[in-house]
């Protein structure tokens, strides 16, 4: 599923699936699906070349026909999935004949319903099918293709008067060491390669162009060229060409030279000097190859500086230097100066709301400058500042002085494949500030449908670990919580900044809606049909639960207001994270989610029973239920065969029987052994990646050695 095209991703799959003789379908039942099939396949399609252009770019009519097929495209498949819960069931067989033929004559009659249903339903769909076709030919909706942009919002940054950078002196020196310091030996007269690598606004583009002015003169030509998000290679050559040398490739632009020809040019002037050149904004690797191939190592001591958003570009390029955020007093000195002259010089009334602006712009040059410019053109008003920090928390497009930001992080964002921008934008349903735990972010994106299976040489969980390291890879996402070697997050948290944009995205295409600690609406005006719902305040809004697919309860929410399970049908994923589950109530009807996916009761002491009717969870992927006080399982959970991930609580001991091998296609388990024969069944999980157990000592305080040696096999 991406959000562009919506559910149209998982869907048409599912169609498919109803088209096979085994759901007994009727012939016009099976017309009218292969109808759809057949015009969504189109639309979705549609919808992905939709998604690749920004929204700034879009008709309103365009929009709101996207929106509209991917609310259809939700529509179907909870009519699909609804069919293939009902037809499927869930009971498992019984042993006695009687009770055996009386199910199976229920099943009979009720599937029978069922298809008459579900006929009926598309019959319905259809309608709507034909409805946004006619609208598509009518919009000319496959006509539609991104413009360029014509000013570079980075541009500003080449212009910056180095009088007025602030945290740059540090940085520049570093870099100019790794530019021109003598190593000793031969590779003392080759040239230097480094990289600066670091998210959209860090000021990379001023930091580069910060070293270039200070050490030119030290080299026979230089040159100050920018790459770009859709790099035309010819132009870049030629830009270096007029940039090495003005007078003679003066007329430079204007001719039809090709590739290898100008790459002929550039090494040819360059091969007996000693050059600096700054290759500005690189995305990817291939345009940096190209532009290597014309830069000649002629033993002068030449030196090439990139930037660029992307790590693993930066370690590709080589000599890789991180870009880091300003100090808190570089911060103050930047937000200051610009707006009162200096630091000393901000009225004491005006303290709390800076800090908090401050705290928002998370020592990002750019946003300092932006919000500063902002501020600097208002009256000295602190209701006046505090309105415009509120309005940062509440999206970047609600305030028009912040275009600049929100301009350089959409060059980010669009660089992303459809599957990063779902899984990027599904980070908006998190507070600010929030650290966000891989595992569960992992899970809960499977769960949602966004990644999907390829070629089935990675499962669901690695190609979803490398969503999150390209998001991190990107800066788009920082590191949080580091293992012992600093290498692999275990968590992340999203820059205020980059939360702002993905809010506001979020909200204009009803992706999500989310609720803070005031009730105030942040990302998204709740419709009839919201799909995912985030809330961390007390009071729950008025809103129609019946259409929900996620919901996320953040902690200090009251839980004991909450509506009743039963009011979420199509819910595929909830999240009680750390809630307060104060009474047993709140999970009765939990076994009625046939959809569900996700679900988390991790931290919240729930010390009840759990339902038995949780083994009609057939879709159940992953369960939490560590950092609780249950203490017992019922035997049919045993019966959830999709479930990929379990974490057990430390109170809770699994029943003495072989069902645990049942749980064939776990991948993560955490769990208690108290039994030499539960220890045994883990051998048959054949799909394990990560095992975590805590042995269960005797009452005598001892280990049970055979126990211990049964896990050593495993």
């Amino acid at each position: 599923m991406e959000f562009a095209t919506g559910a149209l991703g998982t869907l048409l799959p599912k169609l498919g699936q109803l088209l096979q003789d085994e759901y007994n379908l009727q012939k016009g039942v099976k017309k009218d699906i292969q109808f759809v099939r057949k015009e969504l396949e189109s639309m979705h399609a549609a919808l992905r070349d939709v998604g690749e252009v920004p929204q700034e770019q879009l008709k309103e009519v365009i929009r709101i026909w996207a929106r509209d097929v991917r609310e259809l495209s939700y529509d179907m498949e909870d009519i699909v999935d609804t069919f293939l819960v009902r037809v499927q069931g869930s009971e498992p067989p019984s042993k006695r004949s009687v009770k055996r033929f009386v199910k199976k004559m229920t099943s009979i009659v009720s599937n029978a319903k069922t298809r008459h249903d579900i006929g009926q339903e598309i019959k319905d769909i259809k309608e709507r099918v034909k409805d946004v076709a006619e609208r598509r030919d009518r919009y000319k909706v496959d006509a539609i293709t991104p413009t360029k942009t014509s000013v570079d919002p980075r541009i500003t940054a080449l212009y910056t008067k180095a009088a007025s950078l602030v945290g740059i002196d540090k940085p520049r020196e570093e870099l100019i060491s790794m530019l021109t310091k003598e190593d000793g030996g031969e590779s003392s007269v080759e040239e230097r390669i480094v990289s600066i690598v670091g998210f959209g606004g860090l000021g990379k583009t001023t930091l580069a162009r910060a070293v270039y002015d200070k050490i030119k003169q030290q080299y026979n030509c230089t040159a100050f060229v920018s790459v770009s998000r859709d790099p035309d290679i010819i132009k870049i050559l030629k830009d270096l060409l007029y940039e090495l040398d003005r007078n003679e490739y003066m007329g430079i632009h204007n001719t039809a030279l090709g590739q290898h020809h100008l790459t002929d040019l550039v090494q040819e002037f360059l091969k007996n000097k000693r050059y600096l050149i700054v290759i500005d904004d690189i995305w990817d690797t291939k345009p940096w190859e190209m532009i290597r191939c014309a830069l000649p190592e002629n033993g002068k001591k030449s030196g090439v500086l990139t930037t660029t958003r992307i790590t693993d570009v930066a370690e590709h390029v080589g000599g890789c230097y991180r870009m880091k955020l300003l100090t808190q007093e570089s911060s103050k000195i930047l937000f200051y100066g610009r707006i009162f002259g200096s630091i000393d010089k901000c009225p004491p009334q005006f303290s709390d709301v800076s800090e908090n602006l401050l705290k928002k712009c998370g020592g990002v040059p750019l946003a300092i400058v932006t919000t500063s410019s902002l501020l600097a053109n208002k009256s000295r008003n602190v209701n006046e500042w505090q309105d415009v920090c509120d309005s940062i928390g509440s999206g970047l497009r609600n305030n028009p002085g912040m275009d600049s930001m929100r301009k350089i992080l959409l060059l980010s964002y669009y660089d992303l494949t459809p599957q990063l921008k779902t899984c990027l934008l599904y980070l908006s349903i998190f507070p600010e500030d929030y650290q966000i735990n891989k595992q569960r972010l992992i899970e809960r994106w499977i769960a949602e449908g966004f990644v999907q299976q390829g070629d089935g040489r990675q499962s669901l969980h690695e190609i979803g670990q490398s969503y999150f390291n390209e998001l991190l890879n990107r800066s788009l996402i920082q590191p949080a919580d580091m293992d012992d070697d600093e290498m692999n997050p275990f968590s992340c948290q999203v820059h205020d900044m980059v939360l702002d944009l993905i809010c506001s995205l979020s909200r204009d295409e009803c992706f999500a809606a989310t609720l803070n600690g005031d009730c105030k609406e942040i990302t998204s005006s709740l419709g009839s049909k919201a799909r995912r719902l985030s809330i961390y305040n007390t009071t729950w809004p008025t809103i129609n639960m019946s259409t929900l697919r996620s919901l996320t309860i953040c902690s200090y929410a009251l839980i004991n207001s909450m509506p009743p399970l039963s009011s979420f049908y199509l819910l595929r994923v909830l999240d009680l994270e750390d809630c307060n589950l104060s009474d047993h109530s709140s999970i009765e009807f939990v076994g009625k989610l046939l959809h569900m996916r996700y679900l988390s009761l991790a931290g919240t002491g729930y010390a009840g029973d759990i339902p038995r009717e949780i083994g009609k969870l057939l879709f159940l992927q992953s369960f939490r239920f560590d950092g609780t006080d249950i203490k017992v399982v019922p035997l049919s959970f045993f019966g959830l065969r999709q479930l990929m991930s379990l974490r057990v609580g430390d109170s809770t001991r699994l029943p003495t029987t072989s069902g645990l091998r049942n749980l064939s296609s776990l991948e993560l388990l955490q769990i208690n052994v108290d039994s030499t024969y539960i220890a045994e069944q883990l051998g048959y999980l054949t799909q394990l990646r990560a095992l975590m157990v805590m042995l269960i000592k005797d009452k005598e305080g001892r280990w049970d050695e055979s126990m211990c040696r049964v896990l050593v096999r495993c």
